[in-house]
């Protein structure tokens, strides 16, 4: 086949769902983005430059080895004027010729890649490797013009090829995955080279490099980067699992050995698909798209829940590794459209700009019921990427809407004096003294492609493909003379099928011929985002088969109502929480009159969550009452639908903590002697909430606490809730049982530990609080319990329901996580290896998450100072947590 016919040529069908932007609005707003643009650049460059990175709180240039260690994210630093050299191919589509000029002589004379440093082989390659490979693609393009950079003769190209050698000693591998970092002086042997240790690597780290590497070797006439780049490539894909032919996300490069066994879109994981389709454009190999291919049905079939990308997990893809996903996976879309699937494209862009409108980024991770679950913002492009793709493919004014909304929102939350600043927390709009030079490499290419006309373009970009940095590699390349040695490693199994191939591009006109179409598609997914939703009348044919399953007989461990969700379109998912989420989509039911049914189910259990909303008991507190705290320190509880009402109760339960053993409670209590008397501690899990109250009860306990196990887990993004019975009687429990999520159960533990008696007081609200902190501890039980148990949405076309799992919280897994879709495995078992699963991935994926900060050292009794400052450190803890939840409530309301 033709190299290079896989181009996309989507010529920007004309069905508009609204409005159009006159052309002055669009101007106005390309104009805009090349104002932006030169905020951040100029910045740079005063106040930066020759540092990597811009840090625009501080107006100062960011110096890996100045500053202090931010961990793995300093590994794209390698003193090589990242952010300039990231910059040079947006300078030149921005028009700004003079500027990449004197842009290209100030790398030329003032940049070194021979520094004695390790750095990130997956960021020096997109970032450095191709910023200097896409600025030579500019000058050549220039020079040939004739008026511009006429004094060229290769030395970008040949920075480049500096660069590549110094990356090839990572590539010597028994596998021929690279080694995650290099020295660049002295490579990865040898002492000197402080790395070379490692054994694992993500699996985009490894198969992100062949646009790159190819693209030097084409350059350059030499085939052994682009050698090495396909035998990489080569080796993950043999260790893709062949029955779900999906890959993971983390792999031993020594033994091919799967180190983490989740496989999604984003972070990890992300460009490695991205690179497949893209290396098939660029050089025209079939096998790429072969493939590409085989991974997006498995993407399609286990991964995708439109609007929703949900990771699983390579060997047993139809359960969920995570119920989170991460902001790297809004390029999607746009590679969806590169592929030609352009409705799931919609669906899910839509699904990331409802989030985006509601917390104004998107943040570094959100639930399936997009809550935040990490907060952090650095200013990433991915969603820009892929508005601008779907625009280019539809033609839809709505999506120029979309980019104007990323505009809005970087000028009003992000801009400061010095450039524009990360977010630190989305909710309370906290700036991080961050720039990343992908800001200026992605996010103002892809915005004013957006808005400007053919006619503002220097060149046409349909001769250029996009790698994940957004530089400029130019098509030609397909057909640039390269070295026939470079080894096939095709095997007999991977012998071409044209079943694999879609070897046209999709006309959207004849996709779309109805204007409303992509409108239709949207308007579910903002529902369900936005929690508020349109209410169709149900509709069902008199003696259509067996009546539908009604919301409030419905039971989660009953395999006949699972049975009769899945015919209707309805599945479940066990949220991290504890809750249950329904999802709806309308297109995977059985049958229309199944999918009606659908609906009034989903309809149904918004009412009865809503109700059942209304009835709940409101939150508890638990308050450190003894010695350094005096009530300063209020936690906030969820309660138990048995034992003591502690809101009948005027003086509340006051007791000296202990830790029960065992520490699950779920069998007769052993230190019984010490738990008599005292408050209990128990860790969630193995029981049910009623069994540990049980037995802490017989063993003399006059109250207990339940500590989450699930490590990160807090009411800050969280919602509480109610611990409930065991489906029998729980009128023989008389004591009060209250549920801390990890954080709040943290803070306890620690105080137990540094001051060995620690007592607290059970109750509906606080009491007795040290006046200097009364104010926090107020907010504390106001603010910080507000009760958000139940989020019900439900559309016609993509419905979700959220369920607080309190009537079966904490069911043993043959009881409550029963699998739908393997019939044929008995419940107990198919539950008892989801639980395992779940829980060793949570371990894994949740690594990247911030930890609380743990007060190690011994206390010396008496020590009235040290003492004083553990305790300033937990509440500046808490009230920062505190304020960020506050304000993300305020937001949301």
């Amino acid at each position: 086949m033709p190299p290079a016919l896989f181009i996309l040529m989507l010529l920007g069908a004309l069905c508009s769902s609204g409005q159009a932007m006159s052309r002055e609005e669009k101007h106005k707003l390309r104009n805009q983005v090349v104002e932006m643009f030169d905020h951040a650049y100029q910045n740079y460059m005063d106040h930066a430059y020759p540092a990597d990175e811009l840090m625009p709180l501080t107006c100062r240039g960011r110096v890996r080895g100045l500053e202090p260690s931010r961990g793995d994210v300093d590994d794209a630093l390698g003193k090589f004027s990242l952010t300039l050299i990231d910059t040079l191919d947006t300078l030149v589509l921005l028009n700004k010729t003079t500027e990449f000029e004197a842009a290209v002589r100030r790398v030329l004379s003032d940049v070194r890649l021979d520094n004695d440093i390790v750095v990130s082989v997956f960021e020096t390659n997109i970032r450095v490797l191709g910023g200097l490979l896409g600025g030579h693609s500019m000058a050549v393009m220039l020079k040939e013009g004739g008026q511009h950079m006429q004094w060229y003769q290769d030395e970008l190209l040949h920075m480049a090829k500096d660069l590549g050698l110094r990356l090839l000693p990572a590539f010597n591998t028994s596998s021929g995955l690279p080694y995650p970092r290099v020295n660049l002086k002295y490579g990865v042997r040898g002492p000197e080279t402080r790395t070379g240790t490692e054994t694992d690597t993500c699996t985009a780290c490894a198969g992100t490099i062949i646009l790159e590497f190819a693209a030097l070797s084409r350059f350059t006439g030499d085939p052994v980067f682009e050698a090495h780049a396909r035998r990489a490539l080569d080796f993950l894909w043999e260790k893709r699992q062949r029955n779900s032919n999906l890959v993971g996300t983390t792999i031993n490069i020594h033994s091919g050995e799967w180190v983490r066994r989740d496989s999604g879109v984003g972070a990890g994981i992300d460009s490695y698909y991205e690179y497949l389709l893209k290396a098939y454009v660029l050089l025209g190999d079939d096998q790429f798209l072969q493939r590409f291919n085989i991974h997006y049905a498995s993407i399609m079939k286990y991964i995708s829940q439109p609007p929703l990308l949900l990771d699983v997990h390579i060997h047993k893809p139809l359960l969920p590794a995570r119920t989170w996903m991460d902001s790297l996976l809004a390029f999607f879309p746009g590679l969806q459209v590169l592929k030609g699937d352009i409705r799931p494209a919609i669906e899910t862009h839509e699904m990331l700009y409802q989030v985006t409108k509601k917390h104004n980024f998107l943040p570094e991770a959100f639930t399936t019921d997009f809550r935040v679950h990490w907060a952090q913002h650095p200013l990433r492009p991915e969603f820009a990427e892929s508005t601008y793709f779907l625009y280019k493919a539809t033609g839809d004014p709505y999506y120029l809407e979309a980019g104007r909304t990323i505009l809005d929102n970087l000028n009003r939350f992000a801009r400061v004096p010095c450039g524009f600043a990360a977010m630190k927390d989305v909710r309370t709009g906290s700036h991080e003294d961050r720039m990343d030079s992908f800001f200026l490499a992605e996010m103002f290419k892809y915005l004013f492609l957006l808005f400007a006309d053919t006619e503002d373009l220097p060149f046409d970009v349909e001769d250029y493909i996009f790698t994940t940095e957004a530089h400029l590699l130019p098509l030609s390349l397909s057909t640039a003379p390269h070295s026939s040695s470079i080894p096939s490693n095709r095997t007999s199994e991977e012998e071409l099928d044209d079943s694999n191939f879609d070897w046209t591009c999709p006309n959207t006109r004849l996709l779309f011929p109805d204007p409303a179409f992509p409108r239709n598609l949207r308007e579910p997914i903002r529902s369900a985002v936005d929690k508020s939703c349109p209410r169709p009348a149900p509709y069902r044919e008199p003696g259509m088969g067996r009546p539908p399953l009604r919301a409030q007989d419905f039971m989660a461990n009953n395999p006949e109502h699972l049975e009769l969700l899945r015919r209707m379109g309805v599945s479940l998912i066990h949220l991290k929480d504890g809750r249950v989420q329904l999802v709806q989509h309308a297109t995977q039911a059985v049958s229309a009159v199944a999918a009606e049914d659908g609906v009034r189910f989903m309809q149904e259990m918004m009412e009865l969550s809503s109700q059942q909303q209304k009835e709940q008991l409101p939150p508890r507190a638990i308050q450190i009452v003894s010695h350094p705290f005096f009530g300063r320190v209020v936690l906030t509880a969820g309660p138990a639908q048995f034992g003591t009402d502690l809101s009948k109760s005027s003086t509340g339960v006051r007791g000296f903590v202990t830790v029960a053993e065992p520490y699950s409670g779920c069998t007769e209590i052993t230190n019984a002697d010490y738990v008599q008397g005292h408050i209990a501690l128990l860790q969630r899990g193995q029981c049910m909430f009623a069994e540990k109250a049980r037995h802490i009860q017989k063993a003399g306990a006059i109250g207990g606490i339940v500590i989450d196990d699930n490590e990160g887990s807090s009411s800050d993004t969280a919602p509480l809730f109610q611990m409930a019975g065991d489906g029998r009687s729980t009128d023989d429990i008389t004591l009060p049982l209250l549920f801390l999520f990890h954080k709040e159960g943290n803070i306890l533990l620690e105080a137990l530990k540094e001051y060995r008696e620690v007592e607290v007081l059970l109750s509906d609200k606080a009491r007795d609080r040290g006046v200097d902190v009364q104010e926090a501890g107020e907010d504390c039980q106001t603010e910080a319990t507000t009760p958000a148990s139940f989020s019900p949405t439900s559309q016609s076309q993509m419905s979700t329901v959220e369920l607080d799992e309190s009537a079966p919280e904490e069911v043993p897994p043959s009881q409550e996580e029963v699998s739908p879709v393997e019939e044929d495995t008995s419940p107990a078992e198919e539950v008892s290896l989801l639980e395992e699963e779940a829980r060793t991935t949570e371990a894994e994926t949740d690594v990247a998450q911030p930890k609380e900060e743990k007060n190690s050292r011994e206390e010396p009794e008496g020590d009235t100072d040290s003492s004083n400052q553990s305790v300033d450190e937990l509440l500046a803890d808490w009230r920062e947590d505190l304020e960020a939840f506050q304000q993300m409530e305020k937001d949301e309301l």
